[in-house]
């Protein structure tokens, strides 16, 4: 959004962006305005998409009045509209004068990408190797099962910061993929998207900002939040395959065994759908909600505010009832699966992380040069997530704004 103030008066013209039209999924009375290389969408009446399109059209603001008061017996205020589109950064110029364009400092990434290079990437071809390596994968562990996966094979070797820095570097490999395959879904649309770190409560996660494919219908949209899960499915599964029947050198298997276990517990967290995960949009698409998780906080805010005895408006009651009960059922979701997994890391997760690094400290001085080493990668690797997490934990607070209405969808990865 723009910060600059715009006076527009009934003889001012604008001149638009490249904007995406296309009619609201939930009701044939709302039309879906936005600007895909922003990211940028808000639900408008018809009648207010035609005065957009109107004004788009070069009419001034009086012309444009007079047309949609004499074609849809309506006359609404368009300099309060026009001045709400500058503020969007829908506007390119007003009056002739250039407005600052919030898109020019967030480029896609990847921008030579076009759909004709993914788009195979999620054709009929595609998706029957896929269902094939992962049925075969499952008969293999019915089999076996003492080829799949378990938590002793995440230390393959004695030296613990080898096996954490390795480990690391092979997650973060797939995690690399895991957002790229979310990137080119969404460019299979022709839709712009960015890859950026992020945090959900105390996990660093790498996510990308896929809030263009708003462009496109709810039924194609699910092909980009799953696109990342869809591509651990498979790596899961060929790593299965591979340990099973590739006859593979003993290291190279163990190497495999404990890959496919990260990717294992990183496709896990995609289920704790109280967070802003993959499986989060798929939910929100799927109950037919604009903005469950901020719409459910707000909910959980106001419940906590009764519960004390401050005044506060319900601000559900906007809703459409179907949307209202979904965001009510979420916020008892979030707040008890968010309290849940921040006690646990409380008592568990952080004292383990914290006599880790100790013991990790207490081996840089025992005077066994290898001991020395492997305590260094850990506190390196750990040590550096902790620090990008802390990063980008600070930087998303300063630059947090609270959107009205419109949709976000950044799926997201943890790391």
């Amino acid at each position: 959004m723009t910060d600059t103030a715009v006076h527009i008066g009934q003889d001012s013209t604008i001149v638009l962006h490249d904007l995406v039209f296309r009619d609201s999924d939930d009701t044939h009375d709302e039309v879906i305005v936005g600007r895909a290389a922003l990211g940028e969408f808000v639900e408008l009446p018809r009648v207010g998409a035609a005065a957009v399109r109107l004004l788009g059209q070069g009419r001034t603001v009086a012309e444009a009045e007079a047309q949609v008061a004499a074609e849809h017996d309506v006359r609404p205020d368009l300099a309060e509209l026009a001045e709400a589109l500058v503020e969007l950064g829908f506007v390119a110029a007003v009056d002739g004068r250039p407005m600052p364009d919030p898109a020019a400092g967030r480029p896609p990434h990847l921008p030579w990408l076009r759909d004709g290079h993914v788009r195979w990437l999620f054709g009929r071809t595609a998706g029957l190797l896929w269902v094939g390596v992962v049925l075969a994968a499952l008969v293999t562990w019915w089999q076996r099962p003492d080829v799949f996966v378990e938590a002793s094979d995440f230390y393959w070797t004695g030296y613990i910061g080898l096996a954490v820095l390795v480990n690391t570097l092979l997650l973060s490999a797939s995690l690399s993929i895991h957002e790229l395959m979310h990137l080119a879904a969404a460019r299979s649309y022709g839709a712009p998207a960015r890859i950026s770190f992020a945090t959900r409560l105390h996990h660093l996660v790498v996510q990308t900002d896929v809030t263009a494919v708003w462009a496109v219908p709810r039924r194609l949209r699910y092909r980009v939040y799953l696109a990342g899960i869809a591509w651990d499915v498979f790596l899961v599964c060929a790593c299965g395959l591979l340990m099973a029947h590739g006859a593979l050198p003993v290291a190279v298997d163990k190497l495999l065994a404990a890959g496919s276990l990260c990717v294992l517990l990183a496709l896990l967290f995609q289920v704790q759908v109280y967070m802003r995960t993959d499986l989060y949009y798929v939910l929100m698409e799927w109950l037919r909600c604009r903005n469950l998780f901020e719409d459910g906080m707000a909910y959980a805010r106001h419940l906590w505010r009764q519960l004390t005895g401050r005044p506060s408006t319900d601000p559900s009651v906007d809703l459409d009832p179907r949307e209202r009960r979904a965001v009510r059922i979420y916020s008892v979701a979030v707040v008890t699966g968010s309290a849940v997994a921040l006690s646990t890391f409380a008592v568990y997760g952080l004292p383990i992380l914290v006599e880790g690094l100790v013991r990790a400290f207490s081996g840089l001085v025992t005077g066994d040069p290898m001991r020395t080493l492997d305590s260094a990668l850990v506190i390196a690797v750990e040590g550096a997530i902790q620090v990008m997490f802390l990063i980008t934990f600070y930087r998303r607070r300063l630059s947090r704004r609270w959107p009205i209405r419109r949709a976000g969808h950044r799926a997201g990865a943890s790391r």
